[in-house]
């Protein structure tokens, strides 16, 4: 099977007391947020690729440990094709879903230039 070129852009961990982890990541970490919905989501930007804090339950797709890794490619429909439809989760135009062997999401997007 030819590469999709994958590359890791962040990583997204849910919780129950969005509040409470995002005081920690600002306050013990100083990390600024770059994104925020009250209730929703806090997403922390840095050099080496974003964190994002979601609120659980708010996801559309299940996630066995409510973690996400987000990879860009270059061409999001080749990739599904490479990966095999059979192997998504969800789907959407700009989107698509995997999951690893232990059942943690894999969240494809498409390059932008």
């Amino acid at each position: 099977m030819k590469g999709i070129q994958a590359r890791f852009v962040g990583a997204e961990l849910y919780f129950d007391d969005l509040e409470r982890a995002k005081k920690f990541y600002v306050g013990t970490l100083g990390l600024e947020i770059s994104d925020e919905q009250v209730g929703h989501h806090a997403k922390f930007d840095s050099g080496a690729g974003f964190v994002c804090l979601e609120r659980k339950g708010s996801e559309p797709y299940p996630s066995k440990d409510k973690a996400v890794l987000f990879f860009e490619v270059p061409d999001l429909r080749a990739a599904i094709a490479a990966i095999g439809q059979d192997r998504l989760v969800q789907s959407e135009s700009a989107w698509a879903v995997i999951h690893d062997p232990e059942g943690h999401n894999i969240l494809l997007l498409e390059r932008s230039t």
